[in-house]
């Protein structure tokens, strides 16, 4: 929930909104309380109050006359009974008697300091069955005013559920619309992800005609240009693969037909080095960017390593070991795995003699994911060169030549294929028998 809110902006927005609408609230109660408490309206109100109660004792009198009353009655909706010495009397049957009231004062009304009724003695009030009632001392008399009548049925309207109802029904429609108004960056994200896998024929559809349109329109024009400079680098490799190739071809032609063994045996070699270093390059080069597009099949590991040692490393296959279970089926490029293997399963045959020890391929689920490892039994790479292993054309010896070593681009392409897979490619450094190398590929790529 914590992780939804801090990268929600809709839901960021409406809380903002909300506390917002909880100080205004606030500060608007404080600013009305501080208004109703001045002295100089507590004054105004309470003057007019004590002038209405003194006109309604001046009207009634003293003895009170029952005609005053009445007529009070039926100008103003209130029902008035009055009790005393002789007489009681009801604008209302229904009127309760004195005694069923309980009167008392009132936070709000009153003589006390600070009350709206200030200046007038012998005013109490009371409450029952959701009416009002205001008694006013006439000497022995007792003059009960009720609002509304006491015919009326009071209709309590309670202030606090109806303001939190409006408040939810505020809120809900302000989060349906900050919904509403980023509903189109769902769609940009998904496609900017479309166009971040590589998929540049995604379009983002139109969301509507504001700033997020503008967003969308422009992501849209990014992907047909970024599309437009990979096809014209990809032409461009293509040509540079050409132009490089053509007279390395010339070039074994002319060994083939040379006619001293001893003189073209060497060069013949060279130019196969050259053939191979430009054909990683430029596979490198295909590989290293997060576009890479890859021929995706289902295969199964065991009989990937069968096929690649059959293919490649018939004559050491006795110096292979392989673990792993047979039924393990994954979904990657299978040529470029193949490669990616059989650079790892070189360097360890490379290091490790014939009467050395074994090499190790090592597979199985991993977590969630799948890994493979290739392990030898040679001199191990030594701590302060382990950071630099996969790098382009980096050598533990700089001294080794065809012979002794590579060109230094194998685990740096191998590097490469397992990233474009979305897994990495890392040295196990706890491995202490000589080299680990540990392909770990993500569960996307299991069948």
């Amino acid at each position: 929930m914590v992780e939804q809110f801090s990268r929600s902006l809709s839901l960021r927005l409406l809380a903002i909104f909300l506390v917002m609408g909880v100080l205004f609230a606030t500060g608007s109660v404080l600013a009305v309380r501080w208004v109703y408490s001045t002295d100089q309206l507590q004054e105004l109100v309470s003057g007019h109050l004590s002038l209405h109660v003194e006109y309604v004792r001046q009207d009634i009198g003293n003895p009170p006359r029952i005609d005053r009353a009445l007529a009070i009655t039926r100008k103003v909706p209130v029902d008035i009974r009055i009790e005393g010495p002789g007489i009681d009397w009801a604008s209302d049957p229904r009127f309760p008697p004195l005694a069923d009231l309980r009167f008392g004062g009132s936070e709000v009304f009153g003589s006390e300091a600070g009350r709206w009724l200030r200046g007038v003695e012998g005013v109490t009030f009371a409450t029952l069955a959701k009416h009002s009632f205001l008694k006013i001392d006439q000497g022995p008399y007792a003059i009960i005013v009720s609002s509304p009548r006491i015919a009326e049925v009071v209709v309590e309207r309670l202030l606090t559920p109806v303001v939190l109802a409006c408040g939810f029904i505020l809120v809900l429609l302000t989060y349906l619309a900050v919904r509403w108004l980023f509903m189109p960056i769902d769609a940009i994200r998904r496609g900017a992800e479309q166009i971040g896998q590589g998929n540049f024929e995604y379009r983002i559809s139109a969301v509507r005609g504001d700033q997020l349109g503008d967003l969308a329109n422009d992501i849209n024009r990014m992907a047909s240009d970024v599309r437009q400079m990979l096809d014209a680098k990809r032409q461009l490799l293509l040509g540079i693969s050409h132009e490089l190739r053509s007279p390395l071809s010339r070039m074994k032609l002319a060994l083939e037909l040379a006619d001293d063994p001893s003189l073209t045996e060497g060069m013949r070699g060279d130019v196969e080095e050259m053939s191979r270093i430009i054909a990683t390059l430029l596979e490198a080069e295909r590989l290293n960017t997060r576009h890479a597009v890859l021929q995706l099949s289902e295969v199964g590991v065991r009989t990937l390593i069968d096929q690649l040692i059959d293919n490649y490393f018939a004559g050491n296959r006795r110096q292979i070991r392989i673990t792993g279970p047979g039924d393990l089926r994954v979904r990657v490029d299978e040529a470029r795995c193949m490669l990616m293997l059989k650079n790892l399963i070189s360097n360890a045959l490379r290091f490790t003699g014939p009467g050395d020890g074994t090499v190790s391929i090592d597979f199985g689920v991993h977590e969630d994911g799948w890994q493979i490892a290739v392990s030898d039994q040679g001199p191990g790479i030594p701590p302060q060169q382990a950071p630099l292993i996969g790098e382009p054309f980096y050598r533990g010896d700089p001294s080794r030549t065809r012979d002794t070593g590579g060109s230094g681009l194998g685990l740096y392409l191998a590097r490469l294929i397992a990233t474009a897979h979305g897994g990495t490619l890392e040295l196990d450094h706890s491995y202490r028998q000589g080299a680990r190398f540990v392909v770990r590929l993500p569960a996307s790529t299991r069948a």
